[in-house]
């Protein structure tokens, strides 16, 4: 039993969530792109007002660890660093795609999203990586792990065998594009799903239980890919 407090910013989303016990009392989020800079610790210094809580009382920091948006988790993982460091508290890591099922998992619980057969079916989380690459993993109806997360392109074979014999739920950033390529019958894509730092609150809270706590000087995101920094064509030439 805790009270943590999760940032969630590996998309072009920024969230924040502050749960007691697994349970959100309070969150913000952004949905616009590049807010993370200007929100993050704005919405940690709200959600804590709103909740009457003050940065000792903090029992825990969860973070997104990735796959994802280099600068988004740069941003939120430092800031998480530095609250861990200041507090003397530890320092949660949740992985971005598993976060990503108990959002799609969350909605079918409260009924807002139906998937025909949903505890049969073998959840496909997706995040863009750019042209037709996604960051991608397996897992069950309860958000476990069965495969590990890569980078793939994606075409009209992808999963084709996987679909032959299981119900495959896609969603995501990256599955917009999956989805416009790969009909089946057993394929099954539920939009507007992204991670977010309410849905971290049992992964975060079970972590805590754990005590499966990261090393905070040492930790870094769970990039997938090497960040590559590029010049924009329009000053290649000075």
């Amino acid at each position: 039993m805790a009270l943590i407090l999760s940032i969630e910013t590996s998309t072009i989303v920024c969230s924040v969530a502050l749960a007691k016990n697994g349970v959100v009392v309070s969150k913000r989020e952004n949905h616009d792109e590049k807010s993370h800079a200007k929100s993050l610790t704005l919405y940690i210094d709200e959600v804590l007002n709103e909740s009457k809580v003050g940065f000792n009382q903090i029992d825990a920091i969860a973070v997104s660890k990735g796959p994802g948006s280099y600068t988004g988790l740069r941003i939120g993982v430092s800031v998480g660093k530095g609250l861990c460091y200041a507090l003397g508290k530890p320092l949660i890591a949740i992985n971005t795609l598993q976060l990503m099922c108990f959002s799609v998992i969350n909605k079918i619980i409260k009924k807002e999203v139906f998937v025909d057969e949903f505890n049969k079916s073998t959840l496909l989380p997706m995040i863009d990586a750019r042209r037709m690459e996604v960051y991608t993993g397996l897992y069950t109806s309860e958000g476990e792990k069965i495969r590990e997360v890569a980078a793939e392109i994606i075409n009209k074979e992808s999963f084709a065998e996987l679909l032959e014999k299981n119900k495959i739920v896609c969603f995501g950033d990256g599955a917009i594009k999956v989805n416009e390529i790969i009909k089946h019958k057993n394929f099954t894509y539920i939009p507007d799903i992204c991670p977010l730092a309410e849905n971290m609150a049992a992964l975060s809270e079970e972590s805590f239980k754990m005590k499966n706590f990261e090393n905070t000087a040492y930790f870094e995101p769970f990039y997938l890919k090497d960040f590559v920094a590029t010049i924009p064509k329009k000053n290649i030439f000075g």
